[in-house]
């Protein structure tokens, strides 16, 4: 029989729905800003509506799992590993796709000429796919025998009865610290995270060596070119340190509770590492709204042409019907 929820897991699940409900529009505006506008059809906004689409299943999926698994619920194992799987997936799809826009920035201003021709929709495309696929080999590695089966079934035949367990659903219960902190972080994590790190520092100083030439004044274009270049990429790096910034923490939680299993963690402090891994959905689209031109137009634009025009006509539809009384 399910326990009543106190007031805590009340909280929890309270702020964890609001940031889905932030999370989930915002992301699909993402995705139907790129749809829409033209401007925004080249293989970087093609990441970024990867990017997007983890985000939006992150609060449409991930979060509504987080909420059963922290309600604790009676479940046989591999029903628990698969709840606890899906947040491995598209963590993993938010890092390959935030390293393939950090590759494509790169490209772009290290080869602008050949650029169009190496970075060609249908290699995006690709690149995309490959992201996926990656992302599921890893998250369901768990589902493939790295988990903690093994080390229940023999407390169970400590037990003695060899019956098939249910189990108190958590995470720590079904999914193995080792891969958590071995495999996870140290090598999907991690890595990726410090070559963006070193990428970025490349982009930067490939701008601005651009930037400080002073040529002759055919120079405009280029000095044009890289201003743009310059902004977008400040605005893709605070993407990937708001990324870092909020998934951190877990991580560090996860190497404590492996190497010190003795330490005791404040149940806050794990509480507070998983707002902000989730929270960092609803974040990406606020820096594209006030970082990113072409998104904060076609966001203005999706807001007059579909949401704003609607409701003044309405209300003009009210006046007239009012009006004829």
């Amino acid at each position: 029989m399910a326990h009543p929820i106190s007031a805590f897991q009340a909280a929890y699940i309270s702020i964890e729905v609001l940031i889905a409900l932030v999370s989930v529009p915002g992301n699909i505006l993402v995705i139907w800003a790129v749809k829409m506008n033209q401007a925004l059809r080249d293989a970087t906004f093609c990441f970024i509506v990867s990017l997007a689409v983890a985000d939006v299943a992150v609060g449409a999926l991930v979060i509504p799992l987080a909420i059963i698994i922290n309600i604790g619920p009676q479940t046989e194992f591999y029903t628990c590993l698969m709840v606890a799987c899906p947040v491995l997936i598209l963590t993993e799809s938010s890092i390959l796709a935030l390293l393939a826009i950090a590759v494509d920035r790169y490209l772009r201003v290290k080869i602008p000429v050949r650029y169009k021709s190496m970075v060609t929709p249908r290699r995006a495309a690709v690149a995309i796919a490959c992201c996926w696929i990656v992302s599921f080999l890893v998250g369901l590695t768990p589902m493939f025998g790295w988990n903690n089966l093994n080390k229940m079934r023999r407390t169970q035949e400590l037990n003695g009865s060899h019956a098939e367990f249910i189990i108190t659903c958590q995470f720590e219960t079904v999914i193995s610290m080792e891969y958590m902190v071995y495999f996870n972080f140290f090598v999907w994590v991690l890595p990726p995270l410090l070559l963006m790190l070193l990428i970025y520092l490349e982009v930067f100083n490939l701008i601005r060596k651009q930037l400080n030439k002073k040529v002759s004044s055919s120079s405009n274009d280029p000095q044009k070119y890289y201003g743009k270049e310059l902004k977008i990429a400040k605005s893709l790096a605070l993407v990937l340190f708001l990324f870092a910034l909020s998934w951190l923490p877990l991580h560090v939680l996860n190497c404590i509770t492996l190497f010190c299993p003795s330490c005791q963690t404040p149940h806050i402090l794990t509480y507070i590492a998983i707002f902000l891994t989730h929270g960092n959905s609803a974040m990406n689209p606020i820096v594209y709204a006030f970082r990113i031109k072409k998104f904060r137009t076609a966001f203005l634009q999706i807001w007059n042409q579909y949401f704003c025009c609607k409701t003044n006509k309405n209300a003009t539809s009210t006046t007239m019907a009012e009006a004829g009384n």
